[in-house]
């Protein structure tokens, strides 16, 4: 009998099935003494492909969705000082979207887990070459640990290109390492100045195949989403019916 693959949350293979006994280095089951809890493995990080969805300004209400699930902490770390839930509100109601691209990763659930906001900046980027763009992130606490910051971070790299920007910007607090991680790993030069961070990565310039991947990608996730929708809705559907029944 063939063993079926499992799959996580987000509807993708998992690295390691659940049971599989790993070294506590690689996020598997730890064993303990008789009798104790065993700890709690890491999150698994996910393989292969992740569909991330192009967002759009009719998508406002579950951007401020995703937001308000973010913690005081989060919230302080995502948009450098404390900001109130109206605050946020208002930086929904003030996305360009003609002007800037948002992406977003979703759950299986439909629940937007993670959001990008690739903003463009006004001026000329270092070196008074070209145009840059400033990349934002946040995601909820149960993406966390699956590297969907670093995708999201590649995936706003090719779009700039696109957007034909020469630099990509991110504009942290210094006590925010995961984000500062992803820019250092993506070759980004970083500047501290006190509390504050900012980091600079230089752009290849776009091609056909930048082109190409952002629309095959962009297809593809939508694509992906719409069928999980019709399950979800025609699941609904018939687990209504039966409740009827």
């Amino acid at each position: 009998m063939t063993r079926k693959t499992p799959h996580d949350r987000f509807g993708l293979p998992m690295a390691t099935p659940p049971g599989d006994t790993t070294h506590p280095r690689d996020g598997g089951d730890v064993h303990t003494a008789a009798g104790a809890r065993p700890a709690k493995p890491a999150p698994r990080r996910l393989d292969g492909w992740v569909p991330i969805r192009d967002l759009h300004a009719r998508h406002r209400s579950r951007i401020i969705d995703h937001l308000l699930h973010l913690d005081e902490r989060d919230r302080y770390l995502r948009f450098g000082s404390q900001v109130s839930a109206e605050q946020m509100r208002r930086y929904v109601a003030s996305i360009d979207f003609h002007r800037d691209e948002v992406f977003g990763i979703f759950n299986s659930r439909l629940q937007l887990v993670a959001v990008a906001h690739l903003a463009a900046l006004p001026g000329i980027a270092p070196g008074g070459q070209g145009r840059a763009m400033e990349f934002g992130v946040s995601v909820l606490p149960a993406g966390r640990g699956k590297g969907l910051g670093m995708r999201l971070f590649k995936h706003a790299m090719v779009h700039a290109r696109n957007q034909h920007a020469s630099h990509m910007m991110i504009h942290a607090l210094t006590e925010n390492a995961p984000m500062l991680h992803i820019a250092a790993k993506a070759g980004a030069v970083i500047e501290r100045d006190g509390p504050e961070a900012e980091a600079w990565l230089k752009l290849p310039p776009d091609n056909f195949a930048s082109h190409f991947d952002s629309s095959v990608q962009s297809i593809a996730a939508e694509a992906l989403y719409r069928v999980k929708y019709r399950v979800l809705h025609i699941s609904a559907w018939l687990r209504s019916l039966a409740s009827v029944n």
